[in-house]
């Protein structure tokens, strides 16, 4: 019989710092939704079935503008890339998780995607709860942020200039904890130069799927110099 309480309870440290940023990102989220006339009920519902930070960011300009649903899918697509290649590396990790899988697929964001690469379960801890308590609580996170957002926009009146920062700044928070946790730092430099690179070459509207190919290139040719980093560390 697995305690499953007992997993809760080893899981929750791991995503304080995810918390911290989602419970900030939520807010403001939730103050721009109402901004912009769109009730509590839709701000739930988007934060529970969206779920997705950057993408409900430009969602709501996306509502706001009327019905275009090919518009909104390649929007979609071109801002959410990256999943494609979240699930692609996360076959091995989540392979036998049983009926939970499907939820642990919808609800993997890049925060989750980085805790549940970077860590693994403490001893006598169940692998399958220890991944589901992560991906739900960081899920309840970013819903409870958001409600609050919207209750907090409809009470009080402040200048909603730059608030759409917020999500840039928690990816900012969430590397530079990763490039202090590891002596490795090849994925991280992998990842800015390629990002760097192709934004350079492609543009700013065009350049998320080319880094996340030359990424996954690049991860998969240096795949062995990775593995062994980590096992220094």
């Amino acid at each position: 019989m697995i305690n499953k309480k007992a997993v809760l309870k080893a899981t929750i440290p791991y995503t304080i710092p995810v918390l911290t940023g989602y419970l900030c990102l939520g807010i403001a989220y939730g103050i721009l939704m109402d901004r912009m006339g769109f009730p509590l009920f839709w701000t739930l519902l988007a934060s529970l079935f969206i779920y997705a930070g950057s993408m409900q960011f430009v969602t709501i300009s996306l509502l706001a503008a009327g019905f275009d649903p090919i518009g909104t899918f390649l929007m979609t697509l071109m801002v959410n890339a990256r999943h494609i290649f979240y699930g692609i590396s996360m076959l091995k990790k989540y392979q036998g998780i049983g009926i939970l899988k499907p939820y642990l697929i919808l609800a993997l964001t890049d925060e989750t995607f980085s805790i549940v690469c970077s860590e693994e379960p403490p001893e006598g801890i169940n692998r399958t709860w220890f991944y589901f308590f992560i991906t739900l609580l960081n899920h309840l996170y970013w819903v409870t942020g958001s409600l609050l957002g919207g209750i907090l926009g409809s009470i009080i009146t402040i200048n909603t200039k730059g608030l759409d920062f917020a999500l840039t700044a928690l990816f900012v928070v969430i590397f530079v904890n990763q490039w202090k946790s590891t002596t490795n730092h090849l994925p991280a430099l992998i990842g800015v130069l390629s990002a760097i690179t192709c934004r350079l070459i492609f543009g700013s509207n065009d350049f998320i799927i080319p880094s996340m190919v030359t990424i996954l290139i690049l991860v998969t040719v240096l795949k062995k110099p990775i593995i062994r980093g980590k096992k220094k560390n």
